[in-house]
């Protein structure tokens, strides 16, 4: 489970500021995967990056009862500097887990090459997603935070992400941001749209695609 206890996120901005969630409550069920939907610029990555400890709330707290990854697509705590390899290791250490089997891992699903032993700065952003996936899918969270990841890469590695993650989420859960209805469809139980940091939860899928596409449809509020 994890609960968002009260959470808020202002960034300061040079006309103001910028509220993406403001006292927000909310309880993620276990075990469950879960599609966060809304507009671009509502906070989706923004609220994951909160949820992993990636990012700190203004103000609040998140509390969770098992192990969170950090958001899947996101390679901003990688260091620029460091190789893939020795990037991985690292994370390895972090959560604890062997480090060779990490990166043996690893380096066989990303197909980074010998890019695997050169540095992050080289990397393109899709070689940083592809790394970005390969680290946390080899490393046994209770709920993966995946942001779009699965667009990246030709039609072989999506497929391959895809299984990979079908085959994470028979022991854990997941929160995921997508914008393919097809995919949200395949890969979530329930949803939980987005909107002027608020968030509304839907057991039902197209229910929650409705109103996605409504906000979607309507002028974002000034």
């Amino acid at each position: 489970m994890i609960k968002l206890d009260r959470l808020t996120k202002i960034f300061p901005m040079r006309t103001g500021y910028k509220v993406v969630v403001e006292d927000l409550t909310a309880v993620f069920p276990s075990g469950q995967s879960i599609a966060l939907l809304g507009r671009n610029g509502a906070g989706k990555s923004t609220l994951l990056r909160m949820i992993s400890g990636a990012l700190r709330p203004t103000s609040g707290r998140v509390l969770s009862t098992g192990t969170i990854s950090y958001p899947v697509g996101f390679a901003g705590s990688f260091h620029p500097q460091l190789t893939g390899a020795q990037n991985t290791r690292f994370v390895a250490r972090i959560y604890g887990v062997d480090t060779d089997e990490l990166v043996d891992f690893v380096q066989d699903f990303a197909e980074l090459g010998r890019h695997f032993h050169m540095p992050i700065r080289t990397y393109s952003s899709g070689m940083k997603a592809r790394l970005s996936f390969g680290v946390s899918m080899g490393i046994p969270f209770d709920t993966y935070l995946v942001d779009e990841v699965t667009a990246v890469g030709d039609g072989a590695f999506r497929e391959k992400s895809i299984q990979l993650f079908e085959d994470r989420r028979k022991r854990a859960g997941a929160i995921m941001v997508s914008h393919s209805p097809p995919m949200i469809r395949a890969m979530c139980d329930k949803a939980v749209v987005l909107e002027n940091g608020e968030v509304t939860f839907y057991d039902d899928i197209e229910t929650a695609l409705e109103h996605h596409n409504a906000n979607m449809e309507t002028p974002r509020p000034q």
